[in-house]
């Protein structure tokens, strides 16, 4: 059967490093702007009718939006099954942490508006932006750890993954610095978002978030850039074959400050991916009133700095800060071959129905929201 596969498994092996990327920004992107939108409800709605609209920006789309994060779960334990081992296990309190959000979030959504008292609606407020924030910051501080390796390993014996940290370890301040990146960019997000599809005057409120969280983004990618650069231990892996079985125990791996840099100084293209995420953020502080101009560069600007966390850690999918040799790369945590192939046709025929359709319910949610709009339909929150 392998024999009919016309991809080498190197070739397949990036190919899904790719996806997966691809499918962390489609979350980022997508279910971004939720949560930033989430978070700066009780920011940019001063009222009640006001707060209704912030809501209705995103409560069609807010539940299709999610499935990019199931999807890359999905991903993650069909095509590297060890990194779904290591990650969940590892991640295991936090995962927990934002699923609660998770949770809180939709029934947030659901419930606020089901009786009309103050106390009722203000206490749900609260509830939303803490999801949103809590989504934000988690994301952003599991990042920062994975830059800084992880504290897991393999049983030699039954290559059983094993974690050695605790959960508060994972709050080291790189890994904050990480978590409130995050928290700007998808605020600036949500903003240019709200500043994008809603009237003034929680359009202007919005557009003044906007250009906080921008400038906010930049300073703290460009510190965190040097911190990286010069500041930590970087891992370099050899020794692998790219086209053998999955084993991360039969590769060598050296540690230094500033090797995490290696692959920009191998590849000068990869330096598009930070210029992006600055030249983006930079586009929301100098014009968050420009729609979907805004929107688009706010994506990009996220979208860049996930590329350049991606581009920076390559090969390595979660390095090892416990045993470096154990650390997981895109050459041995992945699937079969046959495994990636079959995947990857399931790719080929449904991506483009999910994209269309997706498409085409944005397509009919599209317009401003007021306060007419909301009070015209049964269908609002």
């Amino acid at each position: 059967m392998e024999n009919l596969i016309p991809l080498d498994y190197a070739t397949l092996r990036v190919i899904w490093w790719g996806l997966m990327g691809a499918l962390l920004i489609g979350f980022a992107v997508m279910d971004g702007f939720d949560a930033g939108v989430a978070a700066l409800l009780p920011l940019v709605g001063k009222t009640d009718a006001e707060r209704r609209v912030v809501i209705n920006v995103v409560g069609p789309v807010w539940e299709g939006n999610q499935v990019w994060l199931i999807t890359a779960g999905g991903a993650i334990f069909a095509a590297w099954p060890m990194l779904y081992a290591a990650s969940f296990s590892g991640f295991y309190l936090a995962m927990m942490l934002i699923l609660l959000a998770l949770i809180l979030r939709p029934v947030g959504f659901k419930y606020r508006s089901k009786f009309e008292g103050s106390a009722w609606r203000n206490t749900w407020d609260g509830v939303l932006c803490f999801s949103g924030v809590v989504i934000a910051l988690v994301c952003g501080v599991a990042m920062g750890n994975v830059i800084l390796g992880v504290p897991h390993g393999l049983d030699p014996g039954s290559m059983r993954p094993v974690y050695t940290g605790m959960f508060y370890q994972l709050f080291s301040p790189f890994a904050l610095l990480s978590g409130v990146l995050s928290v700007a960019l998808l605020v600036m997000h949500g903003a240019v978002m709200l500043a994008w599809r809603t009237e003034d005057p929680i359009s202007s409120r919005a557009r003044g978030w906007a250009r906080l969280a921008a400038l906010l983004a930049i300073a703290l990618f460009v510190l965190g850039g040097f911190w990286v650069a010069y500041g930590l231990k970087g891992q370099v892996a050899s020794g692998f074959d790219m086209n053998g079985p999955s084993d991360p125990l039969v590769k060598t791996v050296t540690m230094h400050v500033g090797a995490w840099m290696n692959n920009f100084h191998t590849w000068p293209l990869m330096w598009i991916a930070p210029v992006l995420g600055v030249a983006g953020a930079l586009f929301v502080l100098l014009a968050p009133g420009a729609g979907a101009l805004a929107f688009i560069a706010s994506a990009a600007s996220i979208a860049g700095v996930i590329l350049t966390t991606g581009f920076a850690l390559f090969p390595f999918l979660l390095p090892s800060s416990s045993q470096p040799a154990a650390g997981l790369t895109v050459w041995d945590a992945s699937s079969s071959r046959l495994t990636l192939w079959i995947m990857l046709v399931a790719v080929v025929i449904f991506l483009p129905i999910i994209t269309s359709y997706t498409a085409w319910v944005y397509r009919v949610m599209r317009g401003k929201v007021t306060h007419e709009s909301v009070g015209g339909t049964p269908n609002s929150y």
